[in-house]
């Protein structure tokens, strides 16, 4: 089948390779412009655009896949089919018309659940047991299409963003080859989404790693795993900033009296942590300009005291 592929990070990378390896013909890679990223600034083009290029295959980098000219130079290409994974712009009904069989996306969630960008982080942190990925038909709303296949995906009870991240982009990928092979052969049986189920998620930002201890120490240890390894969960340590990368949670009554934020138990081998309810272990520490170490090796280096308060204040 001919194929027009759309995607920008590493997720899409999975799908890209998996729609190569299946012999399908990838006529042109669209991905999002080349970008200055890093301290120093410097122009770094898209993991799939240099997958794009490994195999040799024509990339093209739009900065608005809306624009009219856009339209005019895949239609050149005479895809069959255009496949889009996390590709980072909303296409025009033009585009999603022009193929032989339109436009599929590769959604990471079970939808309707968790329509938007980031559904991957938000399963974790919501602590979901099952999630999954969605080949959806495009339609003009935001993830609103007709599911064509779906596919479930435990979450593991130590499962952070990262891990799931790529779970979820090796399944998308092989349910996205099987489902263009049920296409090509009329077996595909498009199913509308139940708009009164429908959940939709925000974008994440660095900003919500800043973490709030009055929450009960699940839901914060939630937030720590599904905000790993981007943009990571911290708290403050005095004026430095603290990323915690790992804890555990622990339910003992007799620290239940102090504050939340406070250090309750900080020897040679812990660092525990008083929430809003129940308390949590640090196990995975970097303070600002350090490593990222264990807690018993980030104790040696940083010597906390009980009653220690995080989160900025008297440390």
């Amino acid at each position: 089948m001919r194929i027009i592929f759309m995607g920008t990070p590493d997720f899409a990378v999975n799908t890209l390779e998996a729609l190569i390896e299946a012999k399908h013909e990838v006529v042109l890679v669209i991905t999002q412009p080349d970008k200055p990223k890093g301290r120093g600034k410097s122009i770094q083009c898209s993991p799939v655009k240099e997958a794009a290029l490994a195999h040799g295959m024509e990339v093209y980098q739009p900065k608005r896949i809306r624009d009219a000219e856009c339209a005019e130079k895949l239609r050149k290409y005479e895809a069959d089919l255009m496949v889009v994974a996390a590709f980072g712009q909303i296409l025009p009904e033009e585009i999603l018309q022009m193929p032989r069989y339109g436009c599929v996306n590769v959604h990471a969630s079970l939808l309707p659940k968790y329509r938007g960008a980031a559904p991957i982080q938000w399963a974790v942190i919501n602590g979901d047991r099952v999630t999954g990925v969605t080949i959806m038909q495009m339609a003009a709303g935001l993830d609103t299409g007709d599911i064509l296949e779906q596919a479930i995906v435990e979450v593991a009870d130590d499962e952070t963003g990262g891990s799931l991240f790529q779970k979820l982009a090796e399944e998308g990928a092989r349910l996205c080859v099987q489902t263009i092979a049920h296409i090509a052969a009329g077996t595909v049986v498009p199913v509308k989404q139940e708009e009164t189920q429908a959940t939709h998620v925000r974008m994440i930002s660095k900003e919500m790693g800043s973490i709030d201890w009055q929450k009960p120490a699940d839901e914060i240890e939630r937030l720590i795993r599904g905000l790993n390894p981007w943009p990571s969960a911290f708290t403050k340590l005095g004026t430095k900033t603290l990323k915690i990368w790992g804890a555990a949670v622990i339910q003992d009554e007799q620290y239940a009296g102090y504050a939340p934020g406070t250090v309750v138990l900080a020897d040679k081998k812990q660092l525990v942590v008083q929430t809003g309810a129940g308390q949590l272990s640090l196990t995975q520490l970097q303070l600002e300009g350090k490593k990222r170490m264990p807690a018993d090796a980030f104790l040696r280096g940083c010597p906390v005291t009980q009653g220690t308060q995080l989160g900025g204040q008297n440390a």
